[in-house]
């Protein structure tokens, strides 16, 4: 009897173990369901930073230092790096394998050269328009009309031949000479009247500021910086328009970027402070 007693107890026991372990889990273990899952990176939301070097006409310089900071708060992660000079010494630069990423010219001709040799990321594209106008020492009193630069003796100062605003005054001089009330030799007397040659239409109209010349043409909105000139007007059937076109240079690694900074300057924003300025929109 005893022995039929043992045996059902061993059998109770035995059956008891079983089921604890069909029906409950360990303390030790953790349900797959309730295990934290491993938490993918978030994706990083900082633009990747770029710089853009920017070679500019020197006349671009007072609405460039405008745009940087418009265009970089615009652009997080984007910062310009912004060089002037000569539209004509700046092509040269990259033709020689200077690092730029844009090249914003006072003309087309400059910005074409580039594209023609291979050497641009698309065509050129224009973005601001400008006119001339004469400028002489707020205090000078040898140039009050046009038609004084034709005088003997008087100073003109000039950009070097290849400048963009020496090729527009060249015009301008000539659309003067066929109006009526100058001189046969306007244009002659013009040129012999030049006394300097400068790198670029700041350095022209740097010289007029101090006094070391008589008059000169520059841009509209060169004269309308300066505090230290006053200006002549020319007759709006002689002027001649000016128009600026940049162009992203093929060797930048930041093409893309620099596309959307040369868009940015044709779009309402950009054209807002161009206009603050004194630029004209666009041609075309």
């Amino acid at each position: 009897m005893r022995g039929r007693a043992v045996a059902w107890l061993a059998t109770a026991v035995l059956v008891g173990a079983c089921a604890t372990s069909a029906g409950s889990t360990p303390a030790s273990a953790t349900p797959a369901s309730d295990a934290p899952a491993s938490a993918a990176p978030a994706p990083s939301s900082s633009p990747e930073a770029v710089q853009l070097t920017v070679f500019a006409a020197a006349s671009l310089s007072d609405v460039l230092a405008k745009v940087k900071p418009a265009y970089e708060a615009a652009h997080p992660g984007t910062t310009l790096t912004i060089s002037t000079d000569s539209s004509a010494a700046l092509e040269t630069q990259i033709e020689q394998g200077a690092p730029a990423d844009v090249f914003l010219s006072a003309d087309t001709t400059n910005p074409k050269k580039l594209v023609d040799a291979g050497m641009s990321a698309g065509e050129a594209v224009a973005f601001a328009g400008n006119k001339l106008t004469i400028v002489a020492p707020s205090d000078g009193t040898k140039v009050s009309a046009p038609q004084d630069l034709a005088k003997p003796g008087l100073r003109i100062i000039a950009a070097g031949d290849a400048v963009p605003i020496t090729s527009y005054a060249t015009q301008l001089v000539g659309n003067l000479a066929k109006l009526a009330g100058y001189p046969a030799d306007f244009a002659a007397a013009y040129a012999a009247n030049v006394s300097s040659k400068e790198d670029n239409v700041k350095a022209v109209i740097g010289k007029i500021e101090l006094g070391e010349g008589d008059a000169a043409i520059v841009y509209v909105t060169d004269a309308a910086a300066s505090t230290k000139v006053r200006t002549i007007d020319v007759p709006d059937a002689a002027n001649v328009p000016a128009s600026y076109a940049g162009v992203v240079v093929g060797a930048s690694k930041h093409q893309e970027p620099a596309r959307t900074f040369l868009g940015w300057l044709t779009s309402p924003d950009g054209q807002a402070l161009f206009q603050q300025l004194g630029f004209l929109a666009p041609a075309g």
